[in-house]
């Protein structure tokens, strides 16, 4: 019998994606694969039940149903451990899971027999460039933080000359030359903003120009360490230089953007009260960090608040207010990797294999992550 995939609406609060829209769920249907889907699962990305029903897919009214039955559970974010607890054991859940930070999470597909993939654990390499979902909702969110900038800033971007006098362009910091940040650059450039941009990685600064941005330099030391294309560690001494190269340009901004992560650990402070403090009434810093603690010292999750006379948007999940487009970039990541791991008749269960390696976190009941065993050994 063919593999069944069980697609179920998200439970995390705020969520308004789906793993798998209408158009791929019928590229997996002629591919050979049954595909059940939860009733309801897309409507918050715009997308019914019918035209599941119309790419071949079949709707149930019970998600108990959809967890219990299926083979294979495709997921935005993991899913709630009462959901996991009700999956055949043998079943494979591909989703988000962040494993380093969720120990629960990680625990309970263990106990269950539950052999689980996270999309984020997908090694940065090129051939796996189709599948790296990271990538591809970050340089959504890049895009949507501009326009969250743009929204709350009291002033227009662009230069602009009128009758009545000559009005200057706004002035954006980025913070961080990543996927996001790029796109970012692009964008308010776009709107006629001046930019100027900081990473602590040189490489960057010929991209960060090729897109009308200027780079902002602060010289890297040892302590700079790079793993997959993230920065996994770096001083506090740097932290502070960084600081004090970048209070003239954060303070002299209209719009702030931060975009610094650090996987499994907290973000770095990057703006300070103080900086906030000498910043213009009425900037804006919008801290794509807010989920992971904060560039910004007085951010909050999931809140736009005012400091000192300063607009700050911690909006932790900037993909989730472009539901449509971010569903289909995110079902085009994860249909591409089920097939790299899988066809209708079963999962190949390459272990050697990089991908595969790199992005499995539980199988036969054991955790088999090589970061999180490190991590437990320690």
């Amino acid at each position: 019998m063919a593999l069944r995939i069980g697609i179920t609406k998200e439970s995390k609060e705020g969520e308004n994606r789906v793993a798998m829209t209408p158009d791929v769920t019928g590229q997996l249907v002629k591919a050979g694969f049954e595909i059940l889907v939860e009733k309801g699962a897309g409507e918050n990305s715009y997308y019914s039940d019918d035209a599941y029903t119309k790419a071949g897919a079949k709707i149930s009214p019970a998600r108990n149903e959809v967890f219990s039955t299926s083979d294979v559970i495709l997921q935005v974010n993991a899913p709630a451990l009462s959901d996991i607890a009700v999956m055949k054991r043998d079943a494979v859940l591909i989703s988000l899971m962040f494993a380093l930070t969720e120990a629960a999470l990680v625990e309970a597909c263990a106990k269950q027999g539950v052999s689980s993939f996270s999309m984020d654990a997908i090694p940065r390499i090129s051939r796996a460039q189709k599948m790296d979902v990271l990538s591809s909702q970050s340089n959504l969110a890049g895009y949507k933080t501009v326009l969250l900038a743009a929204n709350a800033l009291g002033k227009i971007f662009p230069l602009m000359m009128t009758a009545a006098g000559t009005i200057k362009p706004a002035k954006v910091v980025i913070m961080g030359a990543g996927v996001a940040g790029l796109q970012a650059i692009a964008t308010a450039k776009r709107l006629g903003a001046i930019v100027e941009v900081s990473d602590i990685r040189p490489e960057t600064k010929e991209q960060v120009q090729s897109l009308g941005g200027k780079f902002i330099e602060v010289k890297a030391d040892e302590s700079v360490k790079m793993e997959g294309g993230y920065v996994k560690n770096v001083s506090a001494e740097f932290l502070q230089k960084q600081k004090e190269v970048l209070y003239k340009h954060i303070t002299d901004a209209d719009v702030v953007i931060t975009t610094a992560l650090i996987p499994g650990k907290k973000a770095p402070v990057l703006v300070t009260e103080d900086m906030v403090k000498n910043m213009r009434h009425g900037s804006v810093i919008v801290d794509m960090a807010a989920g992971q603690g904060g560039n910004c010292e007085l951010s909050e999750k999931d809140k736009t608040v005012t400091k000192h006379g300063v607009i700050i948007i911690g909006e932790s999940n900037l993909p989730s207010l472009m539901p449509m487009n971010a569903s289909d970039l995110y079902a085009k990541n994860i249909a591409t990797f089920l097939l790299h791991l899988a066809t209708k008749d079963g999962f190949k269960w390459e272990m050697e294999e990089e991908i595969t390696k790199g992005s499995l976190i539980t199988h036969k009941g054991e955790v088999v992550y090589e970061p999180l065993k490190k991590t437990v050994n320690a």
